[in-house]
């Protein structure tokens, strides 16, 4: 029998278990390092399949920028549908992939900060949402894979080429078309007739806080409500502007889309209870927390498919050939036992297009 053969049936299953080293299979032969490296080879290929199996997955490694703070119940909601979408998709945190998360609560310094923190951790991709979160991280890399949900008007802001064609190391999901705002005021009118005058609540920091609000008062003159702005910053600012703006009679609000809105959604629904003003919101958990009306897209929906667009790029595909994309259906949600305590009375109109009821 051959050196190469004993050293095939004598010492390389051995060595594949791991009680040979290599130095010493090869010297206790005294075989030549060609015919080690040619029996090596050979034989690594008839090694059962359990033993090449047990190589470990490679680990990907995936950020996640989050403008709402840790504990807030729609952030962690978000989040867990995104980390449901991914293990549907055979991403599991521990197994094969690794999550750092970031929550910004609202602080735009922050937001900042943690961009740049998590581009230096040199992860294969990044989700982020809101407009905030993604012009941060643009800032921070135009190079790590970006995909954000919930952010308005990415062409417009400047974050991508278009809709079809982003074009640079970012896509993901449209938060709504601007044009839904202005369904929010008809909104207002329809269920609260006598209202004439609307405090409108924006981030006034972000395009969005701006462009939410010209639409809005554009529509303003055509259902016969004044409208005015209230910036939210600090909380005891927003609680100074409503309480003045609920001093004078037909009052409503609506609250815009933005991080600070969620920040303070708790706030915001107190002081409608509290000055009598029905409201406009742009997400349901606003209405399952006691607001009045809500009328938006389904924000768990843009994360669940989040997933998928973040699965895509660690299996190779680029952000610039992944379509933006924008919400196909809109929710209108109603809390009736919120519209009773107002003394207003849900018109069936709005009832027969509602999506849910919460009596």
């Amino acid at each position: 029998m051959s050196q190469t053969r004993d050293f095939r049936r004598d010492i390389l299953p051995n060595i594949a278990a791991g009680t040979i080293p290599l130095g010493t299979g090869r010297m206790a032969i005294g075989i030549g390092r060609r015919e080690f490296i040619s029996a090596l080879g050979g034989a690594a290929a008839s090694w059962p399949l359990g033993a090449r199996a047990q190589q470990p997955e490679r680990m990907r490694r995936i950020g996640v920028l989050d403008l709402l703070a840790p504990d807030d119940p729609d952030g962690q909601a978000r989040h867990a549908t995104f980390l449901q979408g991914l293990q549907q998709l055979g991403w599991t945190d521990g197994r094969n992939m690794h999550i750092d998360i970031r929550w910004a609560a609202g602080n735009a310094a922050d937001t900042r900060k943690y961009a740049a923190e998590l581009v230096a951790l040199a992860p294969d991709v990044i989700l982020t949402s809101g407009a905030a979160g993604l012009g941060s991280l643009l800032q921070a890399t135009r190079t790590v894979p970006i995909v954000f949900a919930i952010v308005p008007d990415p062409v417009g802001a400047g974050f991508v080429e278009s809709l079809s064609r982003p074009g640079g190391n970012a896509t993901g999901f449209v938060m709504f078309e601007y044009s839904l705002c202005g369904k929010w005021l008809e909104l207002l009118k329809e269920i609260a007739p006598g209202v004439t005058r609307a405090a409108v609540l924006r981030d006034p920091a972000i395009t969005a806080g701006i462009g939410q609000f010209a639409v809005i008062q554009s529509v303003a003159p055509s259902v016969g409500i004044d409208v005015s702005p209230i910036n939210m910053n600090e909380a005891a600012e927003i609680e100074r502007a409503v309480a003045a703006f609920a001093h004078f009679a037909n009052g409503g609000l609506i609250l815009t889309a933005s991080a600070l809105s969620a920040v303070h959604r708790d706030l915001i629904i107190t002081l409608a209870a509290r000055y009598k003003l029905p409201a406009v919101y742009h997400e349901r958990s606003y209405v399952a927390g006691g607001g009045m009306i809500s009328y938006g897209p389904n924000f768990l929906d843009q994360y669940r498919q989040a997933a998928g667009y973040v699965d895509r790029i660690l299996k190779g595909e680029k952000p610039a050939d992944l379509p933006v994309q924008a919400p196909t259906k809109y929710e209108l949600v109603i809390n009736r036992k919120t519209a009773k305590a107002l003394g207003l009375t849900v018109p069936q109109s709005i009832l027969a297009r509602a999506d849910d009821v919460i009596e």
